[in-house]
C-alpha cells in the first residue's frame, strides 16, 4: 500500500503544480498535424503573411514523417494515411519553404502514387483540395443546399444532423453548391500527385438511388413552401450564412472548432466577403488562440479542452484525497463554475423542455454543451458549498437528465437524433459524425454520476442500465464512441452499473469482466489499438498504456469484491510504469471519426491512473492489500 501512496501523492503534486492562475489546467488536445496543414493553407490563401508561424508549422508537419515519406494518424496505421499525406505535402509545398524537389517531398510524391493518387483521397481531403482551387468539384454535389430551409419536420431537415455535423457541413455544402474556388498566385501544382482527370473517377462518392429519390422529394417539398428554384437556392445561401454567424464564439470561431471555422471562413469567402472582413480576422486570431506548444513545435489544437481537463483532474484530486477546501481544488471549482453555459443552443431543437446548464468541452464555448462534459463538471463541483454551486448543480443535474434519449440511452449534443435516413448521405464517416446516438461511454458515465452522486434519478437511471444490457456485445464488452475503443467503453458501463447498485455477480456483468482479463497484457498492463475503430471489433495495439490499463484496472475495481490477481497485476503496471515517457503514452485515446480523426489528450497519463489509484485505495486498503 505503501506504493500506492507514493504515486497517488506524486501524480497529485504533479497535477497541483501544473495548474493555470485562472484555475485551469492547459494540457494540450493533440490531433496530429492536420491542422497545422490547414493552417498553412488558410494563412496562404488569405494572404496573411504570418512568415515566422508558417515555417513553425512546416517544421512540425516534416517533423512527423515517415521513413517511408508518409503521414500516420497512429503509430501501428498501416503502412501511412493516404489523405493525410496529401495533406502534409500540399501544405508543405504551399508554405513555399519546401520544394518538390526535396528529398521528403519526393518520398511522399512515390507513397501518393502508389496508393492511386489524390483521386483514392477521401471526401474531406477533395473538399479542401477543391475549394482552393487543386481539385474539381462534382458536376452536382451530393447534398443540396436548399436542404437548409426544411423545417425539423421534415423526413431529413439539418436539424436531424447531429449539431457536430451541422457546424461542420452547412459550410461545406455551401461551397460545393457554389463550386468556390480560391487560388493564389502561390498556390502549388499537384499534378504530380493527380493521377487520372476525369471528373467522375476522381469523385468515387457516387450518390445512391435512394439517396437521389429522396432529394428530388426534398427539393419538390421545398420549391412549394417557398417558390421558385431561384428564390429557394438565394434564400439557402442567406440562411446558410445565418445560421454560421449565429454560433460565432466569443473568440471569433464557429463553435470553438478548428475544422468548422475553416469551413466557415472559406464560406463567407464564397458569399462574397474580402479575407479583411473583420468576422474572418476575429476568425483567424480565434484560431492562432488555439495553438499550443508540443515538444518545442507549434501545434493547433482542434479545440481547447480547458474544460474537460480541468473537471477531470479536480474529480480526480478529489478521489485521490484531496478534499473540497483544497486550494487547487477551490480554484478548480471557481473556473468550472464560471465556465456553466445560460444560453440556450441548438440541443433546444430537441429538447424543449430543457433549461440550459450545460458544460462545453473547450474555453470559449457558451453554446454548445456536451452530456459528457457536464457530468465530469458536476463529479467536480459536487461537495462544493454555497448557494452559487446548490443551484449550479440542480441545474447541470436537470439538463443532463432532460438529454436522455427515447432509448434510455445518453447522446453527446442532442436529443433523439437518430434519423435512420441519414444513412443514405453519401458522406465520408456518415455513421460517426451525421447523427448522435446513445453511446455505451455517454450512458455508462452518465450513470456512474448519477448513481454515485445524487438522488431521485432511480427512473432514469433503470432505463439507462436497460439500454447498456442490450447493447452489450457478445464477447461481454461495450463499443466506446469517444475514446479508444472497447476498453473505454466497457470501462464506462461497468463503472456505471455498479454505481448504479448492479451486482458483480450477474451474468452480464460477470461476461464483461471475464473479457476484460482475457484481454489484459502479461505486463499486466492493456492497450488498444486505433484500429479496433476501424475494424469494429478489439484489436490489440501489442504494447500497454497507462490510460488504457487504468480504464480496465478502475473497472474491475468497481465491479469486484476481492482484489484480485488481475486487478494487483494492473495496480503494479500503473506503478512501475507511471513515469514511462515513449511512444505509447503520446498514442491516441480518443477517437472523432474513423480513419480520420484521432485526439491524444496529453492529460490521460496523469488523469485515470490517479482516478484508479485512489478508488484502489479506497476500496482495498481496509482489506490488508500487499501492494
Amino acid at each position: 500500500m505503501q506504493l500506492v501512496k507514493a504515486e497517488i501523492n506524486r501524480l497529485t503534486d504533479l497535477l497541483k503544480s501544473s495548474q493555470s492562475q485562472d484555475g485551469s489546467w492547459a494540457y494540450p488536445f493533440e490531433i496530429g498535424i492536420m491542422t497545422d496543414a490547414y493552417m498553412i493553407i488558410l494563412l496562404r490563401t488569405l494572404k496573411m503573411m504570418d512568415e515566422e508561424l508558417i515555417q513553425k508549422l512546416a517544421e512540425r508537419i516534416e517533423s512527423r514523417q515517415e521513413e517511408s515519406g508518409a503521414w500516420k494518424l497512429f503509430r501501428d496505421e498501416k503502412e501511412g494515411n493516404l489523405s493525410l499525406t496529401i495533406e502534409s505535402y500540399y501544405a508543405l509545398l504551399y508554405s513555399g519553404y519546401r520544394q518538390k524537389n526535396d528529398p521528403h517531398l519526393t518520398a511522399a510524391q512515390k507513397f501518393i502514387l502508389s496508393k492511386g493518387g489524390i483521386k483514392k483521397a477521401g471526401m474531406f481531403t477533395k473538399i479542401m483540395l477543391a475549394m482552393t482551387g487543386l481539385y474539381p468539384w462534382p458536376a452536382v454535389f451530393p447534398v443540396p443546399i436548399e436542404i437548409v430551409l426544411l423545417p425539423p419536420s421534415s423526413p431529413i431537415s439539418i436539424y436531424q444532423l447531429s449539431s457536430f455535423a451541422r457546424i461542420h457541413l452547412l459550410p461545406v455544402v455551401l461551397l460545393g453548391s457554389k463550386k468556390f474556388r480560391r487560388r493564389t498566385e502561390n498556390s502549388p501544382d499537384l499534378g504530380e500527385i493527380y493521377g487520372t482527370r476525369d471528373r467522375e473517377e476522381l469523385w468515387e462518392e457516387s450518390r445512391s438511388d435512394e439517396w437521389r429519390k429522396l432529394v428530388d422529394v426534398l427539393t419538390g417539398m421545398a420549391e412549394s413552401l417557398i417558390g421558385l428554384p431561384e428564390r429557394l437556392r438565394s434564400m439557402a445561401y442567406e440562411g446558410t450564412k445565418q445560421y454560421m454567424l449565429e454560433r460565432i464564439e466569443p473568440d471569433g470561431t464557429s463553435l470553438n472548432y478548428f475544422s468548422s471555422t475553416f469551413y466557415m471562413i472559406f464560406a463567407l469567402l464564397a458569399l462574397g466577403c474580402s479575407p479583411k472582413n473583420p468576422v474572418i480576422i476575429k476568425a483567424v486570431k480565434g484560431l492562432k488562440g488555439m495553438s499550443c506548444t508540443i515538444d518545442g513545435h507549434i501545434h493547433f489544437q482542434l479545440t481547447d479542452a480547458k474544460v474537460w481537463n480541468t473537471a477531470l483532474i479536480s474529480h480526480a484530486l478529489q478521489e485521490a484525497g484531496a478534499d473540497e477546501s483544497d486550494a487547487a481544488i477551490l480554484k478548480a471549482n471557481n473556473y468550472l463554475l464560471s465556465r456553466q453555459q445560460t444560453r440556450h443552443g441548438d440541443w433546444t431543437v430537441h429538447n424543449r423542455k430543457g433549461v440550459p446548464g450545460g458544460w462545453g468541452f473547450s474555453d470559449f464555448n457558451t453554446m454548445h454543451p456536451d452530456v459528457d462534459d457536464t457530468t465530469a463538471n458536476l463529479r467536480s463541483i459536487h461537495n462544493q458549498t454555497g448557494k452559487a454551486a446548490k443551484k449550479s448543480r440542480q441545474k447541470g443535474i436537470q439538463w443532463a437528465l432532460s438529454m436522455q434519449n427515447r432509448d434510455g440511452g445518453w447522446p453527446a449534443f442532442e436529443k433523439n437524433v437518430d434519423n435512420p435516413l441519414l444513412n443514405l448521405i453519401p458522406i465520408q464517416g456518415a455513421e460517426f459524425i451525421l447523427t448522435d446516438p446513445s453511446t455505451a461511454d455517454l450512458t455508462g458515465r452518465t450513470i456512474e454520476y448519477l448513481g454515485t452522486f445524487t438522488t431521485g434519478a432511480e427512473t432514469s437511471i433503470k432505463r439507462g442500465i436497460g439500454w447498456l444490457k442490450k447493447n452489450q456485445r457478445i464477447d461481454g464488452s461495450w463499443y466506446g464512441r469517444w475514446g479508444i475503443c472497447f476498453l473505454y467503453g466497457t470501462w464506462a458501463a461497468l463503472t456505471g452499473l455498479a454505481a448504479a447498485g448492479e451486482k458483480g455477480d450477474e451474468e452480464y456483468i460477470r461476461k464483461a469482466v471475464e473479457w476484460l482479463k482475457s484481454v489484459q497484457n502479461e505486463d499486466g498492463g492493456w492497450g488498444e489499438s486505433c484500429r479496433s475503430d476501424i475494424e469494429k471489433r478489439y484489436v490489440s495495439l501489442g504494447s500497454s498504456t497507462l490510460t488504457h490499463t487504468a480504464w480496465a484496472v478502475d473497472a474491475l475495481i468497481a465491479v469486484s469484491h476481492e482484489n484480485s490477481p488481475e486487478i494487483r497485476k494492473g495496480m503494479a503496471f500503473l506503478i512501475r510504469e507511471g513515469q514511462r515517457n515513449d511512444w505509447t503514452t503520446d498514442y491516441p485515446k480518443g477517437q472523432g471519426m474513423a480513419g480520420f480523426l484521432y485526439m491524444h489528450y496529453h492529460s490521460y497519463r496523469y488523469i485515470w491512473p490517479l482516478l484508479a489509484l485512489g478508488h484502489f485505495e479506497k476500496k482495498f486498503m481496509q482489506k490488508g492489500s500487499s501492494e
